[in-house]
């Protein structure tokens, strides 16, 4: 171990935990994953993963075998084993579920379990780093719950895409260090000093704001979106080209600009709550959050209108004796992840409208658990979704669907018809199998006139 190398525990294993653990050790420090859940922590220590996230299950097995990365069960378990090898834990990084709570406040139930597990046993000089989600003020509650002079507090947030996190560990567009100790901001800034990223030290409340700031602007951005496209619709212009003018410009770019059913997953709807939440305990009426989130609502009830109009044609049509195929249930691609999900939001209130609904997820079993059978069932097979659909509704952008053998399809479907809410196919591709076809924000091209086919 290098003299730059650290001691750390990392207090949880879901897809930051995990990650984070993963990639520290990736960086030479040594690392101690710990788990509630004792099953799980067995599955880990075999090297299996439960997560989809490319890179990780070869990562994990790398630092088991070179003896940086271990997993034991419970918080306090891991700092005494530490401890009795002579190598006290330097820094532990909480990294448990801050889920949404009563009223949009996130529910620091489990940080507040850890910090109460381990106030008593960590390490003179060692240093605590909340990773997960958490308002502002959390930090200072945290060092209120210690009570040790000797042990500081850090906000450390982490900005991981899920089905990327790996890589944007690896290669951030920036680490944010917050304490109102200077040393120990700066001892945890250290810890990344390989990756040569730009680096924000500040105090603990702006570290969390900056976390919820970054993630509600994203919300807005993509609510924006969804704005622009159902304006486009509506004026006859077209969503593709308008984005793609925007992105161009610097000051806006590329990302967050494609529209699709709503956002979801498990940060943006929590993260948002919490940060209205938090506005209004200050008496702060933050109108342009809660209009994202209302106008994010309201994108699926769209999307609902939509299909009803394509399939009945009324906008509020009804449904009844209908069978609609989906494709795709997770919140996006590259994860098995169905927290908030729009694409499931879009499946109740279409079996509301009485629908038949049957579904096809790369990435979610035919056995999978997780819905109840009155509301949709899931084949491992997009043909058999396809089988005697009314309707082919495109929720999740899946680059597989792109590769479908859309003439086979239209063979097997009862009418059709489909509605491609994340615009991921070419319509030219799906008109030429026989599909109606409806995206979103998107308008027939017109013929050009004056072009070198008039000539």
């Amino acid at each position: 171990m290098s003299e730059f190398a650290r001691r750390i525990v990392v207090v949880g294993t879901g897809y930051v935990g995990l990650t984070t653990g993963a990639c520290l050790a990736s960086l030479g420090h040594r690392v101690m994953c710990a788990d509630v859940d004792r099953a799980k922590v067995e599955r880990l220590q075999a090297g299996q993963i439960d997560i989809r996230e490319p890179g990780l299950a070869e990562m994990v097995g790398e630092m088991l075998a070179a003896g940086r990365l271990s997993f034991v069960t419970g918080a306090r378990a891991a700092l005494d084993e530490l401890q009795a090898e002579g190598t006290p834990c330097e820094v532990l990084f909480v990294c448990v579920p801050t889920p949404m709570g009563i009223g949009g406040i996130a529910d620091l139930s489990a940080v507040e379990a850890v910090i109460d597990e381990v106030r008593e046993v960590l390490p003179t000089g060692a240093i605590v780093v909340n990773k997960s989600t958490v308002p502002v003020g959390t930090g200072e509650r945290t060092a209120e719950l210690i009570d040790r002079p000797d042990v500081a507090v850090v906000s450390n947030p982490e900005f991981l895409r899920e089905g990327s996190g790996v890589y944007d560990f690896l290669h951030p567009d920036r680490i944010i260090v917050g304490s109102n100790a200077q040393d120990a901001a700066e001892r945890v800034a250290a810890l990344y000093a390989r990756l040569g990223a730009p680096t924000v030290l500040t105090d603990l409340a702006s570290a969390e704001m900056i976390k919820y700031a970054a993630n509600c602007f994203l919300a807005t951005k993509l609510s924006y979106v969804n704005a622009i496209a159902e304006l486009c619709e509506r004026l006859g212009a077209d969503v593709a080209d308008v984005t793609e003018g925007l992105g161009y410009d610097k000051r806006i770019g590329q990302s967050y600009l494609s529209p699709g059913p709503g956002w979801g997953g498990s940060c943006l709807p929590k993260d948002t709550a919490a940060l209205l939440q938090l506005s209004d305990s200050v008496d702060f009426e933050f109108r342009l959050l809660r209009a994202a989130i209302e106008t994010n609502t309201r994108q699926s009830r769209r999307i609902v209108e939509k299909i009803q109009s394509a399939v009945t044609g009324k906008r509020n049509g009804s449904l009844s004796r209908t069978r609609i195929a989906l494709l795709g249930l997770a919140f996006k691609a590259g994860t098995s992840d169905l927290r908030d999900s729009p694409a499931i939001a879009v499946a109740a209130q279409l079996r509301q409208a009485g629908a038949e609904l049957v579904a096809f997820d790369p990435a979610i079993p035919a056995e999978d658990s997780s819905f109840d059978g009155d509301l949709l069932t899931v084949v491992d097979d997009p043909y058999v979704a396809a089988k005697d659909a009314d309707a082919i509704v495109i929720l999740t952008e899946w680059p597989e669907f792109r590769g479908l053998d859309w003439p086979r399809l239209s063979a097997v479907v009862r009418k059709p018809v489909v509605l491609d809410t994340r615009n991921l196919v070419d319509p030219d591709v799906l008109r030429r199998a026989g599909f109606d076809w409806t995206g979103v924000g998107r308008a027939p091209r017109p013929a050009l006139s004056g072009s070198a086919a008039d000539a």
